[in-house]
């Protein structure tokens, strides 16, 4: 049961650091771009404020992953999992301008969204005190 714990926890970290170098990237291109009309149809902003929110959003997530990778704040990486997947849900499920480009993209979408679950799961598995 460890080891298992042990493998939602990594693999939480991983997702959670991929997915808050992903929005930073793209908040930090598109700020540096001057782009001022970018559009994510599954996240509720759009613009400017979308750009900014991107990048707060990747820096809240990437220091999410080290305080709970150095043991210091767990809670706010199990907090930052469940707004990743509630965002998601919402703008997959109950956003009515979203369309997928075939059934290939809700799979992926689908997936995306279980991975969130995954990874929020094992953000609320603590490491075991020797």
């Amino acid at each position: 049961m460890r080891a298992i714990a042990w493998l939602l926890r990594v693999f939480c970290y991983f997702f959670h650091t991929i997915l808050s170098l992903v929005l930073l990237g793209l908040g930090v291109v598109a700020v540096r771009s001057n782009v001022s009309d970018m559009k994510l149809e599954t996240l509720p902003w759009q613009g400017t404020e979308l750009n900014h929110r991107l990048i707060i959003m990747g820096a809240i997530g990437l220091f999410s992953v080290i305080l709970a990778v150095s043991g210091k704040f767990r809670i706010l990486l199990s907090l930052w999992s469940i707004y990743v997947l509630g965002l998601m849900v919402r703008g997959v499920f109950f956003n009515s301008t979203v369309t997928f480009s075939g059934r290939e993209d809700f799979h992926n979408w689908l997936l995306l969204i279980g991975g969130a679950v995954i990874a929020f799961i094992g953000s609320l598995t603590s490491p075991e005190k020797r």
